[in-house]
Order: structure tokens, then sequence, then C-alpha cells
């Protein structure tokens, strides 16, 4: 099997389809690079793109998404239920197969330094990319969102790794880094208090001793009329997507709440749903091999 790497870059805009399909775009022109999903969100404003292919044509892949972003997002017009600090907020390389981590933070570290160059977009590293140990954690680089990003970058220790210490007019600045596979999910309450989806995120979130490999916060989905519980599950194989299921529905009960439903963003490994499978259906001794598809 050939070197294979992830990438699955996150847009400030998810509610005009003619800039989301030319950001897109920049990924199709790319030789090499297959996309495999594309998830936007209006409530959160936001896009989610996932795609594969050999680690230097997903670079230039990402750059150029990265570079129409710039061009078609003010960030001093953006408005969305998720923290972001530019127009495109995040870029993390996975590795897939053939690839090391390793390879993907030397990845990340090209890319951010040809962002800044070229774009001068302000670029932190995250992650198993970081250079500063307080910016492993994607939250902490975005605290004060782009708003306040605005004001704390010229401090020394918000200064970007790669760039000028200022944002981007328009842009904003981004986030860049290397991981694991993460899954992107949310549960909707049936509420309208944004307050109880917020203690629940903290009760789940592993930075208040809740659990393991979860980043989560509490967040109003207008368009829905209701709050939502918005997860990253940063390790699927150290907290399953099940537990975290229960615990937010026994935590929303306690406050005379229901869930009413969840949602995964993007892509998801198949082991992680065959794990909630033989978790609610009791399964003994199933085995990935007794997935028909698998053996097609």
């Amino acid at each position: 099997m050939s070197k294979l790497v992830e990438c699955v870059p996150n847009f400030s805009e998810g509610r005009r389809p003619e800039v989301i399909d030319a950001i897109v775009n920049e990924v199709r022109k790319v030789s090499g690079v297959k996309l495999l999903d594309v998830k936007p969100d209006a409530s959160h404003n936001r896009v989610v793109v996932t795609f594969v292919g050999e680690p230097q044509a997903a670079k230039q892949a990402a750059f150029h998404a990265c570079a129409k972003a710039a061009e078609l997002i003010d960030m001093e017009k953006h408005q969305g239920e998720h923290p972001r600090i530019g127009a495109t907020d995040v870029i993390p390389f996975i590795p897939v197969s053939e690839v090391s981590l390793e390879e993907c933070v030397q990845l990340a570290n090209e890319l951010g330094q040809e962002i800044a160059g070229k774009l001068n977009i302000p670029i932190y590293l995250y992650e198993a990319a970081a250079k500063i140990p307080a910016r492993k954690n994607l939250p902490d680089v975005r605290k004060g969102q782009y708003e306040g990003l605005k004001m704390a970058i010229a401090k020394p220790e918000r200064h970007p790794d790669f760039g000028q210490a200022k944002m981007h007019p328009t842009a904003g600045a981004t986030v860049v880094g290397a991981r694991q596979f993460l899954i992107a999910y949310n549960i909707n309450l049936d509420t309208r208090d944004v307050n109880i989806a917020k203690k629940i995120a903290s009760a789940i979130r592993e930075a208040k001793g809740g659990y393991r490999y979860v980043r989560a916060m509490g967040v109003m989905i207008e368009e829905r009329n209701m709050a939502q519980v918005t997860i990253n599950m940063v390790d699927y194989t150290g907290t399953p997507l099940h537990r975290v299921f229960e615990t937010v529905k026994s935590e929303a009960a306690r406050y005379g709440i229901n869930v009413v439903g969840s949602e995964i963003v993007g892509l998801t490994p198949l082991q992680a749903l065959l794990d909630a499978a033989e978790f609610y259906l009791r399964l003994e001794g199933f085995e990935r091999k007794q997935v028909l598809e698998t053996n097609l």
C-alpha cells in the first residue's frame, strides 16, 4: 500500500454553498488526492472537508483550499456557534498507511511555513506538532476565538509559531497540526437551556476531570431550537462513543431532559460503530470479519 495521509480541514463557512464549492474544488484539482466527504453545518457556520492522498499532494490541496478560503471568507463578518480563529480554522494531518505520526508533524510544519510565508496568515501548531506544550490542545490555542485573538496575538505568549504576530485582516489565523483519528460527535438535547448543555459538557470533558480523550462544550443550535453537547473524541479506542453517549443521557436525566439524537460529523472508523453495536446488542464473541462488507 502506498503512503497515505488523511487531511480534515475545517473552514468557517457553512451557509453559502457557492463558497463551499469553490473551496472544495481546490481539493478536487490536485492529482493524487481523493475527496471523501464534505459536511457543512449552517448553525455552526462551518464546513468539515475530508480527503486522503500522498503526503505532498495532500499538503498541496490543503494549501490551495486555505488560499481560496482566505479569498472568499471575511472573518470580520463571520458568526457561528463553533469556536474559530480564522477562515481556515484548523488543518490536521492524520497517518493512514505507511506514514508515521512524525512524518505528519513534518508535513504540518511545512504547510504552516508555506501558509504564513505566502498568504500572510499567522500559524499555530497543535497536537503532536505543537512546539509549545500549552498549545497541544486545540481549545487552548483557540482561547478568545477570532475576536479575542485579534488583541491577544501581540502578547509574547500568544505569538504564532509561523508568521507575524498580527492577524490577517480578513482571514484571521489558522491552526495546523498532526494527530491520530478524531471523531466529531454531537448529542442533541430537548431543551433550549444551553447552560445545561454546558454543564453536561463539563462533566464529560477530560480537562474538567471527565473522560480521557474527550473534548466537549455546550452550544445552542438555533435552527433546531435546541441545545447541543458538541464533542471531539480524540481517541475512540481509549474512550468509546457509547460510554460518552450513556453518560450524557444520564446527566441530561438529572435535569429532567432527554437526548433526542446524536450525529457524527464527517467520517468515522468502522470499528467505532462496531464497538457501539457490540455494547448495545450485547454481542458475544463478535469479530470484525463477520461484517459482510469487510469480506467483499
